[in-house]
């Protein structure tokens, strides 16, 4: 049976209560920011050298297809409702915190430890063929920008059960509070010397957007006006927010270094998250009639059973189809970005792209898919957390610097060693580690 086959005969099973625009939604937010990965990424080549940059940096009127693109806060959103489905159906059960955590730990963190061996490898590898200690920055951080949503992903999801609970208590006003402490947030850290208070809105954004899910999970967003006032109000705060500054126009990428509406978020998030959100609510019964249809519905568990895979591993895959599209002297690697023909070739890009990424995702997707073994008991709670914590102390290192430093390796081992120690810590179990374990044991 091929994969396809499988997963129409997991569609055939599906529950008459699931929601499955929640699973499209999660399926077309990682493809999206995907292709906005890829097509924001401008590499190419002439007699000067290999070049680097950002169509959004070469051609700024591009930025407004960041709107489009930046699709997170949706990702979170969608991430609030599968929490709260998630929690619903633990406290029906009588499951604890700590067996519902590792279930959704696992499928987090577990597909990350092969991405963080491979780059840590490559790192040592590119070191001793005498790579310049910046460039195998560089190369790393650029590899692992996408692990950076699951250093606070991890931790949201940690927290949902008091969040949930939050929302169960005070309903909309547990989405107002985090949202005004991102408020006050951008207001002192542009207003003050308080700058580097603007990093705690890593946790109240996207919180904001999180709990968000939990009133769309509660049928607290039914009606066509509520839909249509959350995404009337989302672009209109939006528009405002970036007209009347200082917020950016580009909602990713960064292209002004000076000043981002990612790093670290800004409220322009919240806004576009309404925003987008409330246009597909709105559109969620005519995309219900499709999914009601076997291929779609098909095509999205497919794509959800590998979609972490998908994700952390993109720009892995792009940047090896670029280094071998250098070595081999293709044509398609000296197109100048931001020309007519660069713009008519990338749809031939992206489809070489995902040609290539899809059976890498394929490989490595059962490490997602396979859960918590019932042969072991879930470990302590705060175990749990506490290695959650030091997993994503390492993967915001990784996210920022790569698993290099400008001096050389000397920062290696830490972020590597970070997420490894913190994985293994909060109890997740990696195939193959019990038997590599017992074996070692024997040998002592």
């Amino acid at each position: 049976m091929n994969i396809w086959q499988q997963a129409a005969a997991m569609a055939a099973q599906t529950p008459a209560d699931r929601n499955r625009y929640a699973d499209f939604l999660r399926a077309v937010s990682i493809l999206m920011v995907i292709i906005g990965h890829w097509l924001i990424a401008a590499i190419w080549a002439d007699g000067n050298g290999i070049h680097t940059t950002s169509i959004l940096r070469e051609q700024p009127a591009t930025q407004w297809l960041t709107w489009l693109f930046q699709v997170m806060p949706v990702f979170f959103i969608v991430g609030g409702y599968a929490n709260a489905v998630s929690l619903e159906s633990a406290s029906k059960k009588g499951m604890g915190y700590g067996k519902w955590l590792i279930s959704r730990l696992e499928r987090l963190l577990r597909p990350l430890l092969p991405l963080v061996m491979v780059w840590t490898a490559a790192a040592l590898v590119l070191n001793q063929q005498g790579l310049a200690a910046e460039s195998i920055t560089g190369i790393t951080q650029a590899a692992l920008v996408p692990v950076w949503f699951l250093a606070i992903y991890t931790l949201i999801v940690a927290m949902a059960p008091l969040a949930f609970r939050a929302w169960q208590r005070l309903g909309f006003v547990s989405v107002i509070i985090p949202a005004a402490l991102a408020v006050a947030t951008d207001i002192i850290s542009f207003n003050t010397s308080f700058a580097g208070i603007a990093w705690t809105n890593y946790l109240w954004v996207w919180l904001t957007v999180h709990q968000l899910g939990f009133a769309w999970r509660a049928g607290r967003l039914q009606s066509t006006t509520k839909r249509a006032l959350l995404a009337i109000s989302g672009w209109a705060a939006l528009a405002a927010l970036v007209a009347l500054g200082p917020y950016p126009l580009a909602m990713a990428g960064s292209p002004d270094p000076a000043l981002s509406n990612t790093l670290a978020p800004k409220i322009t998030l919240i806004a576009l998250g309404c925003g987008q959100f409330g246009l597909l609510l709105l559109a969620q019964n005519f995309v219900n009639r499709l999914l009601s249809k076997k291929p779609l519905w098909t095509a999205t568990i497919l794509i959800n059973s590998m979609i972490m895979s998908l994700y952390l591993w993109h720009i892995t895959v792009m940047l090896i189809v670029c280094g071998l599209g250098f070595w081999i002297g293709n044509a398609f690697m000296a197109i100048e970005p931001g020309t007519a023909i660069w713009w008519y070739t990338r749809p031939a890009w992206m489809g070489l792209l995902f040609v290539t990424l899809i059976p890498v995702a394929l490989i490595l997707s059962s490490l997602e898919r396979s859960g918590h073994s019932h042969k072991y008991p879930a470990p302590h709670a705060s175990r749990q957390v506490a290695g959650a914590i030091i997993a994503c102390a390492g993967i915001a290192l990784m996210s920022a610097q790569g698993v290099s430093s400008q001096s050389g390796l000397r920062s290696l081992l830490l972020p590597t060693g970070t997420v490894i120690g913190g994985t293994l810590l909060a109890g997740i179990r990696v195939p193959g580690y019990t038997t590599l374990r017992r074996r070692l044991s024997a040998l002592a």
